[in-house]
Formats: C-alpha cells, sequence, structure tokens
C-alpha cells in the first residue's frame, strides 16, 4: 500500500515539474499536480484489477480529461493546459525507449511487440480523450453563449 501512495506523490511531484516547464502560472500547479497524480492512481487501479495496461489507460486517461475540463471551468483556465500536464504520467515513454531499444540491439521481434505496445497505448489515450470530449459542454457548467475559447479547445 505505502508503495502506491509513494507512486501517486512522485507523480504529483512530476507532474507539477512538468508544469514549471511547460510555464503554467503558479496558482494552478496544485491542481495539474492533482491531475497528474488522479490519472496515475486511476491506472494503477484499473490495471491492479483488470491486469490490463491497456484499457488502464484508456480508463485512466477519459477520468482525466473530464477532471481536466471540470478544473477549466472552476478555475477558469484552458483545459489543454491541466490536460497535457496531466497525461504526462500515462505517456507510454519506457516502451517507446524499449522499442528503439530493442531495435538498435537488432531484437526486431521484441522492437515489434514493444512497439506495437506502445502504439496501443497511445491510441487508448487519444480514445479516452476523444469520448472525454463528446460529452457537452454544458455538463462541466458552461453557459449556453458562453464563448469557447476562453477554457476549452473545442
Amino acid at each position: 500500500m505505502m508503495e502506491y501512495i509513494w507512486q501517486l506523490l512522485a507523480a504529483f511531484t512530476g507532474t507539477v515539474a512538468f508544469s514549471v516547464l511547460f510555464s503554467v502560472p503558479r496558482r494552478h500547479f496544485f491542481f495539474c499536480g492533482l491531475t497528474g497524480s488522479v490519472g496515475w492512481g486511476v491506472y494503477l487501479a484499473v490495471n491492479y484489477c483488470y491486469h490490463t495496461p491497456i484499457v488502464a489507460i484508456f480508463v485512466a486517461s477519459t477520468i482525466l480529461t473530464i477532471l481536466s475540463r471540470f478544473l477549466a471551468v472552476w478555475r477558469k483556465a484552458t483545459t489543454t493546459m491541466f490536460l497535457l500536464c496531466g497525461i504526462f504520467t500515462l505517456v507510454p515513454g519506457a516502451w517507446i525507449y524499449y522499442t528503439a531499444y530493442y531495435a538498435m540491439m537488432g531484437d526486431g521481434r521484441e522492437a515489434l511487440v514493444k512497439g506495437l505496445e506502445s502504439i496501443k497505448m497511445a491510441m487508448a489515450i487519444g480514445m479516452g480523450i476523444g469520448i472525454a470530449y463528446s460529452i457537452p459542454r454544458r455538463a462541466f457548467g458552461w453557459k449556453k453563449g458562453a464563448d469557447i475559447w476562453k477554457a476549452d479547445i473545442f
């Protein structure tokens, strides 16, 4: 149990650090960190229950996008600011690294396996974001006639 708490703390810290790198205003650091740790926590919970990282990433990116849309309305900021910082924890960077590693070592079969896994994970992230963006704006507190460019990308 303690390992999961450390992972959530690391996800929070890493997301806040990425927020600094991404030039997010200081007043949003905590909420960017929160989105990263919530996304990672959902990933851990779903992966623990079902042992399928692809489904876990899909569910986590969907929840993360919904949270980002709520925070955008509540904090009067853009959805992309919370979403890009929060999705940082779910990006399949290790799988992409191993794809390149095995390709450079001449193990084409293993490189192909890792490459396909990373493509599946990237598609799961994209589908999760797409599903969450298909929810009408009104569900997140948008008023009729509000300017969509102030806090939403679509």
